[in-house]
């Protein structure tokens, strides 16, 4: 692969108005899965006050005609076509003044679609991804975000036979037949929409209905489109949906406002959901849940995914995004909503706790390598390669913060000034944060360096106790290290949560600006300051950073003792979670160092006592199971430099199993005591029982791979996926007879059932034995194996390469992920570039791995002779570069 020119990048700074703006577009699709033939008609309006040329988007589309006010325009003379950059161009010259109506036939081709962007064809039924820039793949238009039109759409079916079912977004206005006996449908959406959110949908497809009364009174008829057969499949998603549009109207006083809400679940799909207004389009493992195919883990993701996307009703659709840059400002709110959403739903700390896991995984080593960048951009050349974890999760991040300095009240404030300033409108961050501002007559100037700053914050936190008055003082401190473009980092407003424990594990009441509480929210808002706290009479134990209140890196003064002091005591939740967690990673990377465990060490002997203290108590079970969980291989990885993976691994599993020797007991009598009772609920609260139960048998099979039977009991026992997947998962690492059977048995009995399979895929793909790479090989050349399709790529490539640190930073996973990612680029560019970016993890690993890194990458960037996609490269570049100057 090879590109002569590099891509010129887009910049925020750049941005300028259309000179034009789509007012009303109708739509005429002439389904074929071959061919299909898009009319557009759309009345345009000038809004510049000398217009120039008017510019539409288009790529790999044949025009047939190309009319103003009903009049032919000639190519060459009236009009310019430049694929290169995806531009049609009408000149000045051949547009009248004033208003205009345009008419514009094109020909597409879903069915060689095989970016799945624009019209495709997924198992038989058209499907759409206009998000982000996908609608120039339908028609020449003005396809940014800021082109706000009211749609009408009609579809017009092959036969009633193959597309009995023909959906769009909005409302229906008419179906029949025509004349020559094809189905059709005519759609109507009152709320102008950026092209993004267009939608459709046609096939043969069963439905799943419900409905739901807002809190005015109004029906809404709720509609589930699936794979016939498929509807019963649907009824916890539709529950998840009911209970999303209750809390929206509760929290945010947001109620729907069409009459009809839509979902269509595909198999074939880039993301996990699309927000289209009205007409959510779902990757179906995101829908399709019962006992027999769906985990807790499903559930828990189909209820969050779902809330998700309708959120977005309202933060993204009604108020939506002036340009691409501005993606955290219905992203990261939209993620903020639904956590939260989900942390009413199940349990808050536990949420809060997977959260943080998540971004630290994700997003912290993101925002440290090569690929950093602010939660509101500068510049990209692809804009599909910055949904990541920095706009998503840190933007995130970036709302819990302002709802920790507002408060509740405040933030809903703040939100209910944004909804009414900026319905109906395409808006920046900057016009969100100035509403939270506004409404709570606060300054958030410095605020919103958040988003404009990359990196992780270092935050420090030293200590000084006075005896004789009785006084703590807190020093904070921080620090943002230098990022790509940004060496010079300024001070950021730094909300921290602290609370004390005295010596027998009480939450102590001090004082602090006048205010005496047992918690108390500190604004740190330079790089240095001392916090005062009177009124202790003995030396306190700080609890910093409660329910991680800032996405930051904490560093404190904390002993080993101050740390299992709070494993102990701490009553909020996620920062007992990470005080052992803190202990254990400390202890961890010690004996890499030594290449060896000291088990006299006191952070070993710590996390033993801690370990056996929470078997011992009765506390939430999916709490527990968190808890007792080691750091991950790849957060670890993080914090050590030039490091092997595969020999930290070797450490991380020495100790866990002396864990599971040492509390082989109390493991065991959990794992008898949490047997399943009665059928399968989808509770929060069962989920937590079999999540601890599952763990305990893991510990079991580690501490004796004998246990192997226990694993095939509760497999052929199992009435449920999450037991049946949780005693797969505790062999998938171990090296006993049960492993082979219970995979094959696995395979046979799930092989026609596409989410599950990819379970089976994915589960292999991370295993931790020593023939991974051969096992990824084997799965690459599996019967079932797809690259054509999303899911069963990420289940594999996207398993090992972001899932398996230990085997895929190692020269052959190098190598073999970046043969396979130059396969996919030709086929899913989006895709592609996104198991690419696991490479970026290189730059903190041992000078031999980096080298094998890039290698592979300069194979990736220039082999093969044909032009690598423009979201490819973009990340592949970032990441030589950033190897050229290690």
């Amino acid at each position: 692969m090879s590109r002569v020119n590099e891509p010129i990048p887009v910049r925020l700074q750049a941005y300028q108005p259309h000179d034009y703006r789509m007012e009303k577009t109708d739509l005429c699709f002439e389904l074929g899965t071959e061919t299909t033939k898009v009319t557009a008609y759309t009345r345009i309006v000038p809004q510049a006050e000398t217009p120039g040329d008017l510019l539409l988007d288009g790529k790999d589309l044949t025009l047939l005609d190309l009319q103003i006010n009903g009049i032919s325009l000639a190519e060459g003379a009236d009009f310019t076509i430049d694929a290169s950059e995806e531009r049609l161009t009408v000149r000045r010259g051949a547009l009248p003044e004033g208003d205009f109506t345009l008419k514009v036939v094109t020909e597409i081709h879903p069915a060689a679609n095989t970016e799945l962007e624009g019209l495709y064809v997924s198992n038989g039924v058209f499907c759409t991804q206009c998000e982000a820039q996908g609608f120039r793949k339908i028609t020449f238009f003005i396809d940014r975000p800021d082109n706000l039109a009211v749609y009408t759409v009609k579809i017009i079916g092959a036969s009633s036979e193959t597309e009995p079912v023909l959906l769009a977004n909005g409302n229906l206005l008419d179906k029949g037949v025509t004349e020559d006996g094809k189905p059709y449908a005519l759609w109507s959406d009152p709320f102008p929409k950026p092209c993004y959110l267009f939608a459709l949908v046609a096939g043969n497809l069963g439905v799943y209905e419900d409905e739901f009364t807002t809190r005015s009174g109004r029906e809404i008829a709720l509609k589930i489109y699936v794979e016939p057969g498929a509807e019963d499949r649907c009824a916890y998603a539709c529950d998840s949906l009911k209970r999303a549009m209750a809390w929206d109207e509760q929290k945010y006083g947001r109620e729907y406002d069409l009459d009809l809400f839509m979902i269509v679940a595909v198999s074939d799909f880039n993301f996990g959901a699309m927000e289209n207004k009205g007409l959510n389009i779902f990757n179906s493992k995101y829908i399709l849940a019962d006992p027999e195919i769906a985990s807790d883990a499903d559930y828990e993701a189909i209820e969050s995914i779902v809330a998700h996307e309708y959120f977005h009703n309202w933060t993204g659709n009604r108020i939506t995004c002036r340009d691409w840059f501005q993606l955290c400002l219905k992203e990261g709110l939209t993620v903020f909503r639904d956590q939260e959403f989900s942390a009413d739903m199940r349990s808050r700390p536990v949420k809060r706790i997977d959260d943080v896991i998540a971004l630290r995984a994700s997003q912290f080593p993101e925002d440290s390598g090569p690929l950093a960048h602010p939660v509101r951009p500068e510049t990209y050349i692809e804009i599909n390669n910055f949904y990541t974890a920095t706009v998503y999760e840190k933007g995130a991040e970036l709302c819990r913060m302002l709802h920790h300095f507002l408060g509740a009240e405040g933030f809903r404030k703040g939100s209910d000034l944004y909804f009414e300033r900026f319905d109906g409108m395409a808006v920046t961050a900057e016009d969100f944060v100035q509403a939270m501002a506004d409404a709570n007559r606060r300054d958030f100037t410095q605020f919103f360096q958040w988003y404009r700053q990359a990196g992780t914050p270092i935050l420090t936190a030293e200590s000084l106790y006075d005896e004789s008055i009785g006084r703590y003082s807190l020093i904070l401190s921080q620090k943002t290290d230098s990022t790509p473009g940004q060496p010079n980092k300024s001070a950021l407003p730094i909300p921290v949560k602290i609370a004390f424990f005295n010596s027998v594990g009480e939450k102590t009441l001090c004082a602090f600006g006048g205010e005496k509480k047992n918690e108390h929210l500190l604004e740190l808002t330079t790089e240095k300051n001392i916090f005062v706290f009177d009124g202790f009479s003995e030396p306190p134990v700080p609890s910093i950073l409660r329910d991680f209140s800032a996405p930051v890196k904490l560093k404190t003064d904390l002993t080993v003792e101050n740390l299992i002091h709070l494993a102990q005591y701490d009553d909020n939740a996620f920062n007992r979670y990470e005080a052992l967690q803190e202990i254990t990673t400390g202890y961890l990377i010690d004996s890499y160092a030594k290449k060896s465990l000291d088990l006299t060490d006191p952070r070993a002997v710590g996390v033993v006592k801690a370990f056996q203290s929470l078997l011992n108590e009765k506390s939430d079970p999916a709490f527990k199971a968190r808890a007792l969980i080691l750091p991950a291989l790849s957060e670890l990885i993080g914090k050590i430099d030039g490091v092997f993976p595969a020999e930290l691994l070797t450490i991380r599993n020495q100790f866990r199993a002396h864990l599971a020797q040492e509390l082989q007991d109390y493991f065991n009598d959990h794992y008898k005591r949490l047997a399943p009772i009665g059928i399968f609920e989808p509770s929060a609260e069962s989920a937590g029982k079999r999540a601890l139960r599952n763990l305990c048998l893991q510990y079991l099979l580690i501490a004796d791979p004998k246990n192997g039977v226990i694993a095939r009991e509760q497999y052929d026992s199992a009435n449920n996926m999450t037991a049946m997947i949780g005693a797969l998962s505790a062999v998938n690492d171990m090296i006993c007879p049960e492993r082979a059977e219970m995979l094959t048995e696995f395979y046979a009995r799930f092989r026609n059932e596409p989410t599950v399979l990819d379970k089976w895929f994915g589960m292999q793909a991370r295993t931790l034995l020593p023939n991974a790479i051969e096992t990824v090989k084997y799965l690459l050349n599996h019967e079932d194996y797809n690259l054509k399709n999303p899911n069963r790529v990420r289940s594999v490539l996207g398993a090992f390469a972001h899932g398996n640190p230990a085997y895929f930073h190692t020269p052959e996973g190098y190598g073999l992920i970046a043969e396979k990612v130059a396969e996919l680029d030709a086929i899913n560019p989006k895709t592609a570039a996104r198991i690419a970016g696991a490479f970026e993890e290189t730059g903190r690993l041992a000078p031999r791995l980096r080298d094998s890194a890039e290698q592979a990458l300069l194979k990736l960037q220039s082999g093969g002779g044909a032009e690598i996609s423009k979201d490819l490269y973009e990340i592949v570049s970032k990441l030589l570069r950033a190897s050229e100057k290690a």
